[in-house]
């Protein structure tokens, strides 16, 4: 009788911050032998080492996935349940193919997972396969701001990606919100001149 080997999932998100775009969400199962030395939170990290680090995880991972929720539903649901559907969305497509055992969120909240689950705070520099979906979910969500911009030159998208720098602010007070701003978040936050 064969033994079913435990596969365990990280789960991360990115874009809880900005004041517009969605909030993504990577989920990734990685080989036993994936090089975790290489690994750290995708905050941390350069451009350049993400985009690198980012192909070898999608080369070298057991089974990894994205999932997002859009502007609209960060506003209808606020940002925590929003964060969570899409990790739940991540976690959807991989368990198409993988059967998880256990999942290791990033932070102190867990979405509704059909396996047991475990919040790790700062997970995201200490759980290898939570630092992998950190920087898939960066890189992914960072791309959409970039092809945000082509579509709303006005706002910047592909130098702030919807994060509430000073530049920002004062281009949603000059120009109105965009449709893919957040409607439930203030851009009057400290001083704009």
């Amino acid at each position: 009788m064969q033994q079913q080997i435990a596969q365990i999932c990280g789960l991360d998100e990115a874009g809880r911050g900005p004041l517009a775009g969605p909030v993504v969400a990577a989920c990734v199962v990685l080989r036993a032998d994936f090089p975790v030395h290489l690994l750290n939170d995708s905050k941390k990290l350069s451009e350049k080492k993400r985009s690198v680090l980012e192909a070898l995880i999608k080369e070298e991972a057991l089974a990894y996935a994205v999932g997002l929720a859009s502007a609209q539903e960060i506003d209808r649901l606020n940002i925590l349940r929003a964060s969570m559907l899409a990790m739940q969305r991540a976690y959807d497509k991989v368990k198409q193919t993988t059967a998880i055992t256990l999942a290791l969120v990033d932070g102190n909240t867990a979405p509704d997972l059909d396996c047991p689950t475990e919040t790790v705070v700062k997970g995201d520099a200490t759980v290898p396969a939570i630092m992998a979906a950190s920087i898939l979910a960066k890189q992914y969500r960072d791309r959409i701001m970039c092809l945000c911009n082509e579509k709303w030159p006005l706002y910047g998208f592909d130098r702030h990606k919807g994060y509430p720098t000073l530049e920002h602010r004062r281009l949603c007070l000059t120009y109105g919100l965009s449709p893919i701003h957040r409607r439930s978040f203030s851009i009057l936050q400290g001083e704009l001149f």
